[in-house]
């Protein structure tokens, strides 16, 4: 289980995952597996939104999703750190009062854990996220 207040994932949004998995295959020599967005522990069907596994072998490397709709507008491709907590909930009731903001109010993703988007005090924006115990493969 990942420890409290350890980065524990990274993930690329970017509008091109294409070119993006061609460079990261070129400088990290990763591989890439497409699973379902909505739940991870299934391969990605011709419907649904695909969420990219970069994997250095069989060890994940990070995440990789393509920025659509309008909740992206605006936002640069980008990479995201998603630092682990305990509780969701309660580090978000805490990131107002110690200068913070929320950018996204917690929500769960099955088979992966609870998780929140916030803003440091500088403007710096992370991921807070208390994970289940099952993990993609």
């Amino acid at each position: 289980m990942p420890e409290h207040g350890t980065f524990i994932w990274n993930e690329l949004a970017t509008t091109d995952p294409e070119k993006a998995k061609a460079f990261y295959r070129e400088i990290a020599g990763w591989t890439y597996e497409d699973v379902d967005k909505t739940n991870p522990q299934e391969p990605a069907k011709q419907d649904a939104q695909a969420y990219t596994l970069c994997k250095v072998g069989d060890a994940m490397a990070g995440g990789m999703m393509k920025m659509e709709g309008p909740q992206w507008q605006g936002i640069p491709p980008h990479w995201l750190s998603y630092l682990c907590v305990d509780d969701v909930d309660a580090a978000v009731a805490k990131v107002e009062p110690a200068g913070g903001s929320v950018k996204l109010q917690p929500f769960d993703v099955p088979t992966v854990g609870r998780i929140a988007v916030v803003g440091d005090p500088t403007g710096a924006v992370v991921c807070l996220m208390a994970t289940t115990e099952e993990k993609p493969s």
